[in-house]
């Protein structure tokens, strides 16, 4: 079929009322499909069910330099869950990592929290300042976003690029800008584009010169390991090491967690920086607690053993889900291909899908899905305060939905984003 642009008006209109009784015939369906969060589905949490039979109350509960993860102690994390969440981020160093509890977001949002009211290694708490920026890589990660406004942080939206955010004006408002005071980061298979900052966009985030001394970049390794192939994988450069050799060791915190590894719920996350960065947290962290579930995060390294046993681990993860990323995609390529009416990703890791639907019709592709049963990401999620400037991203989320409902999920959005451009064609 040639692109809709190309189209008469009476072309048109004879396709838009065959896929207006093809879409009345969806919603006699009665589809009820949330596609909304990134979520494991069933089958891959079924995999990390052998972490319940580690530990049994028979079982030698020290750790390997002879703490008893039941009691108080080590504060910062178990060495060896230090070491394989130092692993499990590029190879960061044990000693410049802390091991939380269950969610790196916890950790996010206490960084940004403790910035606000205590500072950063001395400079002057953000809540003593007229203003405080954050540079946001957009499309980006919804709930980064929802932390800097909650803190009432004025948020800056930097284009994506294939290679990761636009460098030019990341190295613009750092080196200028004393308000700007971070930027969000998802490094690797971002969110929600899959996209793999460069070895050159690395480095030039370690060589940033910022005019405010606390700038600190926010590098969020939530897919680190999350592959689709073995055969095809994306890798980066492992940014603390990169700021160190560049001479600047405490412009970078780094997160990670095994929340979409083992348990969404249980699992364990980690917090890496400079040995300054580190103390400083860990001054906080006294006050804050006694410390974090120890037991989990030796029932882990028990389990996983190494980042070896990370990465089989998700090869099993990667089997279950890929499916569906080719499913949705060949729909999409085999549906949308040559229409003009959208464009969208072919991540090789991550969670997610993105596709740019035409300008102005990203809201009403959503809430069309909607009516007809599948529940997507609201648009303009993906973007600082909720709002896409082209309203055209649309985050896709196949992995909890089920092989045959995922299918029927493809080919309803399609379907929809079929309806609403030819709509928008013809009020033009």
């Amino acid at each position: 079929m040639k692109p809709y642009r190309e189209m008469s008006r009476d072309e048109l209109l004879a396709l838009k009322a065959e896929l207006d009784r093809q879409f009345e015939d969806v919603k006699g369906k009665g589809l009820k499909l949330d596609m909304s969060r990134g979520k494991p589905t069933p089958a891959q949490l079924d995999l990390g069910m052998g972490l319940m039979d580690v530990l049994n109350a028979d079982s030698d509960m020290m750790t390997e330099n002879g703490t008893d993860t039941r009691n108080y102690g080590l504060m910062d994390g178990i060495p060896e869950a230090k070491r394989l969440m130092g692993d499990m981020m590029g190879g960061v160093p044990a000693e410049n990592v802390i091991v939380y509890g269950n969610s790196s977001l916890t950790i996010m949002y206490d960084t940004v929290s403790r910035a606000v009211t205590h500072g950063v290694l001395g400079s002057t708490p953000w809540c003593r300042l007229d203003q405080v920026k954050f540079l946001c890589p957009a499309p980006g990660y919804d709930r980064h976003f929802a932390i800097t406004k909650h803190f009432g942080i004025e948020m800056i939206t930097i284009p994506m690029t294939p290679t990761g955010p636009d460098m030019d004006l990341v190295e613009k408002y750092v080196s200028e800008d004393p308000a700007v005071k971070g930027i969000w980061c998802v490094p690797k298979y971002s969110n929600p584009q899959g996209i793999s900052y460069s070895d050159e966009t690395v480095r030039r985030f370690a060589a940033l010169e910022p005019a405010a001394e606390d700038f600190r970049i926010y590098w969020d390794n939530a897919y680190a390991v999350h592959h689709l192939y073995d055969d095809r994988q994306d890798e980066i450069l492992e940014l603390l090491g990169e700021c160190e050799k560049a001479g600047h060791p405490d412009m970078v915190y780094e997160f990670a967690s095994t929340s979409k590894v083992s348990f969404s719920g249980a699992g364990i996350a980690a917090f890496a920086s400079s040995a300054a960065n580190i103390e400083e947290a860990k001054r906080s962290m006294t006050i804050q607690t006694i410390g974090h579930d120890k037991v989990n995060q030796l029932r882990h390294v028990r389990y996983f053993k190494d980042i070896d046993g990370i990465r089989a681990h998700m090869r099993r993860h990667a089997a279950i889900i890929r499916p569906k990323f080719e499913a949705v995609l060949a729909v999409l390529d085999r549906e949308l291909g040559g229409l003009e009416i959208g464009e969208w990703t072919k991540p090789l890791g991550g969670y997610f899908i993105s596709f740019d639907a035409m300008e102005g019709c990203a809201k009403a592709i959503v809430a069309k899905c909607k009516e007809a049963g599948v529940v997507l990401t609201g648009a303009g999620a993906t973007f600082p305060y909720g709002s896409d400037p082209l309203d055209s991203n649309i985050r896709i989320a196949p992995t909890y939905p089920t092989a045959d409902e995922m299918a029927a999920a493809a080919d309803l959005f399609v379907l929809c984003v079929k309806l609403v451009s030819i709509e928008k064609l013809l009020a033009q």
